[in-house]
């Protein structure tokens, strides 16, 4: 919610209600945020109901919603950790990485395959 170029209605630190660190787990940036079937209590707030509406068709990442939300990231966390601890939203650790792939292992496989033919 802007009320024009740049400014936001709701400044980020009314979201995260003057708190410097968020109530639940830390929470990585990359992390997957997942809408469960619980419904929203009455006194959700609106950046919470905006942030649960924006997971309900999937999952997207902490830095996705706060792209989609146009909120800053650590006001997001502080969010997404809020609606988890209340059993709102799921999290899922970041897909690490691929590591280095082990070329013998490959030429092993590709070996067995082929005498399969």
């Amino acid at each position: 919610m802007t009320a024009g170029p740049g400014r936001r209605l709701i400044p980020a630190y009314l979201v995260t209600a003057g708190r410097s660190r968020p109530a639940g787990p830390a929470l990585d940036r990359l992390a997957v945020l997942v809408r469960t079937e619980e419904a929203l209590p009455q006194d959700t707030g609106s950046e919470q109901r905006r942030l649960c509406a924006l997971l309900e068709p999937g999952a997207l990442t902490v830095v996705e919603c706060a792209a989609h939300l146009d909120l800053p990231v650590s006001a997001t966390v502080f969010l997404a950790a809020d609606l988890a601890a209340a059993g709102l939203l799921l999290m899922r650790p970041p897909i690490p990485s691929a590591g280095e792939i082990d070329r013998s292992l490959v030429e092993r496989l590709l070996v067995g395959l082929r005498s399969l033919h």
